[in-house]
């Protein structure tokens, strides 16, 4: 059941907290273990619900597992299935790169189309002109996309626009076998260049992950071994932003400050101030903090996944903010939502304008993961008692959310489940 989340507001943060790592760097790097035969460990990998979702399509393709504390144990010593059927990849996007995957190990695979976050459609386009350039042959029927490799993997990829899942897609299907493969205006997320670190630990070639240009050379065979993804810096802004929308002051462990470089840079513009070492951020917010404009767009810019808790975050600015995001353009299910605890918004030609005073509590839904972010930054700035139904999405993406917002100072409590009276 998921229990609706209560956010008493008017909290400022306060403390330290450590992040955990990302879901968007464990998710490609528990698909690249399909690639070898031998066994692999993740470590420290986040308990989250999209975790679980992959282990069950994983397992599905003959992939044994098995947790050590928070250590995941991946052993896929043969492939057992080809199909990743749509009851399994429905509920998450980025499911759709095992078959590149797929392709790479046993030369077939069949994919239906993915699922996951309902703010706008994810076209697999780019995934498919992609391996048909190199080499692969991709027929889609009823909504099932069918591939099988005719050789080995050679040639350059152009894409029109970056795509992470596309770079992710490419690499999977080219680090085993004989191909040998570059690909122009790759994606440049931290979580493309971890992912082309873990490659290049089983003993594929890969040169430039986290660049616009990649060069992938597969092996014969790839080994096995151990790998630590990098922390999430989605959840590491989220609750920086969290901090500055409740005038709080906050300290992050195990976090990268050099991969969220756009949100610091905007937050320092707003006027917080921001301290930073290797692997710990610290934000000491101002009372009176100034409205700013962004645009999500690809890494290096602001990331898309902070676009919604940004837009919270300006709603407790005085000013106006304009809110627009390239890669999604339609990333705005929050908006109805936010609305509805007080914000000021108006969207207009996929421009949001964010005029930011004070917010009360509301009852209000997550519709997608960052979504409900949003909404919870919004509840702990705003006065009064807030209800967040959908958690189920928070749950998708935020580990231990509710523990580190009350190591923080928060006040937050799960509404008490309906229950049947035993005598009706």
């Amino acid at each position: 059941m998921n229990v609706p989340l209560i956010i008493e507001g008017k909290q400022p943060l306060s403390g330290e907290i450590e992040v955990s790592p990302a879901k968007n760097a464990v998710l490609p790097v528990m698909v690249a273990s399909l690639l070898t035969k031998e066994p692999v460990t993740i470590e420290n990998v986040p308990r989250l619900r999209d975790i679980e979702v992959l282990l069950d399509l994983l397992a599905h393709l003959g992939t044994r597992y098995a947790w050590e504390g928070r250590s995941l144990h991946l052993h896929t010593p043969e492939i057992l299935r080809t199909d990743a059927p749509y009851e399994l990849v429905s509920k998450m996007r980025a499911s759709f790169i095992v078959l590149g995957a797929l392709l790479a190990r046993t030369g077939e695979g069949s994919v239906s189309m993915p699922g996951g976050c309902a703010f706008g459609p994810r076209p697999v386009d780019l995934h498919v002109k992609a391996l048909r350039k190199i080499g692969a042959e991709v027929n889609e029927e009823g909504g099932t996309f069918f591939a099988r490799r005719a050789r080995a993997f050679r040639g350059r990829v152009v894409f029109d626009i970056p795509t992470v899942g596309g770079t992710e897609q490419v690499m999977l299907a080219t680090a085993l076998g004989d191909g040998e493969v570059t690909i122009v205006n790759a994606a440049q997320e931290p979580e493309v260049e971890d992912l082309g670190r873990f490659l290049t630990m089983l003993g594929a070639t890969v040169v430039g992950a986290g660049t616009s240009q990649v060069y992938i050379r597969g092996a014969r065979a790839l080994g096995g071994g151990r790998h630590r993804v990098i922390p999430d810096r989605i959840e590491a802004g989220t609750y920086l932003l969290a901090a500055a929308a409740t005038r709080g002051r906050v300290t992050l462990q195990n976090a990268n400050p050099h991969h969220l470089d756009a949100l610091l840079d905007k937050l320092a513009e707003s006027g917080h101030r921001i301290l930073f070492g290797q692997d710990w951020i610290q934000l000491e917010a101002t009372a009176e903090p100034r409205p700013f404009n962004l645009e999500a767009r690809e890494y290096p810019g602001f990331p898309t996944d902070l676009q919604p808790v940004a837009t919270a975050y300006l709603a407790t600015v005085p000013g106006v903010s304009l809110v627009s995001d390239r890669v999604y353009p339609d990333r705005f299910t929050h908006v109805g939502e936010l609305a509805r605890m007080g914000a000021e918004l108006s969207l207009k030609d996929h421009v949001l304008a964010v005029r930011g005073h004070k917010l009360h509590g509301a009852e209000v839904r997550a519709f997608d993961i960052r979504a409900g972010g949003a909404l919870v930054v919004a509840a702990l700035a705003a006065e009064g008692e807030s209800v967040i139904a959908g958690t189920e999405h928070l749950e998708r993406g935020y580990e231990a959310l509710e523990a580190k917002l009350r190591a923080l100072g928060a006040r937050t409590r799960r509404a008490e489940p309906l229950v049947q009276d035993a005598a009706d």
